[in-house]
């Protein structure tokens, strides 16, 4: 899997870009939350599909390009959709820059690139298709979003407010704290932040706590599932104790912590679903 950091002018926007073009096991992903979104690009089939659903087993889908919104519930994935793909992490409330879409307007897991970005969208994964290295195929996911950044510089300025917000509860300060600093009524900030992040406050700060966990309990060295100390890690990430980290946990990912074993370290928010 290549991971590459975006260019200078999109850093305030974009976490990182990468490409994966490898064989994955057969079967289904539960991908967990993060509290931002991605624009995918399915190389290998003009489809992006995914499962919804409290047991994960409700299907949907769209063409090969989209943009997943920054949900707080997992969503289902089968790895054959992920064994050639590109994609964008945007930083949480970055997806707004290329685009006058609020990111409360994603509503459904994954929407068509097209519908958000019109005849601009609907060519990105064609223009992909057509480099040939791993890196030529960023350098052409970097080109649309400049593109697109170009285009919308002359629209509102990014909402300061907010921007703090986002940094204040990534580091897990109490939504009353931040609103407070801000100067905002408690609404205001809900509106602006839902409208930018795509989550309200407190959803958003429930997801960032929980990605503090997993990346806790995926360190070289722990197993997850077993030999972690829960109670600890609860204490740790501000929990009132270890049953209010398990019922977070399961609200958030479907499971409790004991079952949480992701496919790998590096990818602490695929955790494989059984057969079946």
């Amino acid at each position: 899997m290549l991971v590459r950091r975006p260019r200078a002018e999109l850093a305030p926007f974009v976490e990182h870009l990468w490409y994966l073009d490898e064989p994955l096991p057969p079967g289904r992903d539960r991908t967990l939350p993060t509290g931002a979104s991605q624009l995918v690009v399915n190389l290998a089939a003009d489809r992006l599909n995914w499962y919804d659903g409290d047991d994960l087993s409700r299907p949907g889908g769209v063409g090969g390009a989209g943009v997943c919104a920054p949900l707080a519930r997992p969503i289902g994935v089968d790895t054959a959709d992920q064994a050639a793909t590109a994609g964008v992490v945007f930083r949480p409330g970055g997806v707004v820059a290329f685009g006058d879409v609020p990111a409360a307007a994603l509503t459904d897991p994954v929407t068509p690139l097209a519908d958000l970005w019109g005849s601009d969208g609907a060519s990105v994964r064609e223009r992909v298709l057509t480099a040939s290295t791993p890196g030529e195929r960023l350098d052409v996911l970097e080109r649309v979003l400049l593109a697109r950044l170009g285009a919308a510089a002359a629209g509102p300025e990014p909402d300061g407010a907010v921007a703090y917000a986002v940094r204040a509860l990534d580091r897990g300060a109490a939504v009353g704290a931040v609103t407070g600093r801000i100067g905002a009524s408690a609404s205001t900030l809900q509106r602006r932040f839902r409208a930018a992040v795509g989550l309200s406050p407190k959803q958003f700060g429930r997801v960032r706590r929980l990605q503090r966990v997993l990346r806790t309990v995926t360190v070289p060295g722990v197993v997850p599932g077993g030999g972690v100390d829960w109670a600890e890690v609860a204490a740790r990430h501000g929990y009132f104790d270890q049953a209010h980290l398990i019922n977070d946990f399961r609200a958030l990912t479907g499971l409790t912590p004991g079952r949480y074993v992701p496919r790998s370290a590096a990818e602490h928010n695929h955790v494989p679903l059984p057969p079946g």
